[in-house]
């Protein structure tokens, strides 16, 4: 019978969608002696995982709970089957990157800060701050108090399944959507991302949502914000280190753009690092897939695989076929 470890921690509920005919096995996060498995579901937390890897043994195939797996082939060695949880987290982070776009442009932070005053007439700030960071000039009465998504031009780099749930998200509000992705493609149009130079100071929001490899490690650095439009929006719901953490400190404190992230790089964030004090920023801690629907849409595509696995059908998700 296959034996499938899995983290301690699930709800047994959510794994009644499992194929008969295995033996599930919970892992606990401080497992202290040898499991024999066959497949290993890991904790996803990596920190977790990574201190009860070396009990595990004989594990052959890895069904993750996320769509990134950049930690787990280095961890596993290439003679073990990995597949990654495509799909499971469209929903949740697609809407996390809509909010954290209108979250920006409503103003949404200056305006918690006001309410937690109670000073209504701070709501002025709002004009200057549309004035310092938009870079425009004019005089506008009523004065501005925020800004419209409507019409914008969005650069979406990664256009994978999240890039193409955020896209279908976005479309109510008719932004003129140019994406990127690794490769050039048609139908529809999708430029390369070694075309950022061109793509990105025509874009007034640039949304990140692109695996983690060797190439997208320090994509987004100095010369790229350089490029982005003065008071333009970085979003990244994709991985932290795509984008350099130093450069992007630089451009947020002198004004040229704002940004909103889901991750950062280091991650977790340090006490006192630049990143929780800089303006123009919204910053939440890695929380874009964690709706209550992560664990039972994670397992039910897990368990998809496995049964196909066990079928000897071909899987769906696999981001590294044994050696």
């Amino acid at each position: 019978m296959m034996r499938v470890g899995y983290p301690a921690q699930l709800d047994p509920e959510f794994l009644r969608v499992f194929p008969e005919g295995i033996e599930l096995i919970p892992l606990p996060h401080d497992l202290d002696h040898d499991v024999e498995i066959d497949v290993w579901i890991p904790d996803p937390y990596s920190t977790r995982a990574l201190r009860i890897w070396p009990r595990l043994r004989g594990v052959r195939l890895v069904l993750s709970m996320m769509a990134g797996t950049e930690w787990i082939p280095p961890t596993v060695g290439p003679h073990v089957t990995i597949c990654n949880a495509h799909g499971a987290h469209n929903i949740s982070t697609a809407e996390w990157t809509v909010s954290a776009i209108l979250a920006t442009l409503k103003y949404f932070p200056l305006y918690l800060d006001i309410q937690r005053s109670g000073i209504w007439k701070r709501r002025f700030e709002a004009t200057t701050h549309y004035e310092r960071i938009s870079g425009d000039k004019r005089t506008l009465y009523p004065p501005v108090m925020l800004e419209e998504l409507t019409g914008k031009r969005v650069l979406l780099i990664g256009y994978g399944a999240i890039g193409k749930e955020i896209e279908r998200m976005l479309g109510p509000f008719k932004v003129e959507m140019t994406r990127a992705a690794r490769t050039a493609r048609n139908e529809p149009k999708v430029y390369a991302v070694s075309e950022l130079d061109t793509l990105l100071p025509q874009a007034e929001v640039v949304v990140l949502i692109l695996p983690l490899t060797a190439a997208s490690h320090g994509l987004i650095g100095s010369r790229q914000f350089a490029l982005m439009r003065q008071g333009s929006l970085l979003v990244n719901a994709a991985r932290g280190p795509i984008v350099n953490t130093d450069a992007l400190v630089e451009a947020l404190q002198s004004g040229r753009i704002r940004a909103a992230l889901d991750v950062t790089d280091p991650e977790p964030l340090p006490d006192g690092h630049p990143l929780w004090s800089c303006p123009n920023l919204l910053l939440t801690p890695h929380i874009a897939g964690s709706s209550p629907q992560f664990a039972p849409r994670s397992l039910s595509t897990a368990a998809a695989e496995l049964s196909r696995y066990m079928n000897g059908e071909t899987m769906h998700n696999i981001v590294q076929a044994a050696i």
